[in-house]
């Protein structure tokens, strides 16, 4: 009989599936998804996938916030961290929007991503959306500032832009809420 899991074991197995479930959901979508599709991409059994999560909603809560709140830690050190407030307010940014936005813009169904995620559990999305609002207050100093730079930020991705295209764009919107400062002829 085989030995227990170690729980380091178990935490790089559970990683292993939430990183196969988020390319199946974004490549195949959240209906289209099976528990089937997960296992094998993760290589293994659907009885063991079962034993980890209940269901596939619970799977696609948990890939959410694996992926994306996984990211306010080191996002909170970025508002807080050295450079102009221009600098961190663009790591922010490329932290919980660019990055995250790469790889679901790629994605077949990528676009759908953060829809359902909202409709089965909006706490997640809220509380994604309170850390963004924190981070962005540390940086532009006011919570009524910050709230408009997001509104603006989530009118940006309106028609699902390339990464290149949406980093060009949020480079111009932060630079009206805090202007980069200039070293030496070259802008940061």
């Amino acid at each position: 009989m085989p030995a227990a899991m170690t729980e380091e074991e178990a935490a790089e197995r559970r990683s292993k599936v939430l990183l196969a479930a988020r390319w199946c959901f974004l490549n195949f979508g959240f209906a289209k998804t099976s528990f089937e599709d997960v296992a094998k991409r993760a290589s293994i059994s659907r009885t063991l996938l079962y034993r980890i999560f209940k269901d596939k909603e619970d799977l696609y809560t948990a890939v959410f916030t694996d992926w994306l709140l996984a990211l306010h830690p080191e996002a909170r050190e970025a508002a807080a961290g050295p450079g102009s407030p221009y600098e961190r307010l663009i790591n922010v940014c490329r932290l919980l929007l660019l990055e995250p936005w790469s790889e679901m813009v790629a994605a077949p169904m990528g676009a759908e991503f953060q829809d359902v995620c909202e409709r089965l559990d909006p706490e997640i999305d809220a509380r994604h959306h309170k850390v963004a609002l924190q981070c962005v207050t540390a940086i532009l100093g006011d919570e009524e500032r910050a709230e408009v730079f997001l509104l603006s930020l989530d009118g940006l991705l309106a028609d699902q832009p390339k990464t290149a295209v949406l980093e060009r764009r949020l480079r111009i919107l932060a630079e009206r809420f805090v202007p980069p400062t200039k070293e030496k002829g070259r802008r940061s």
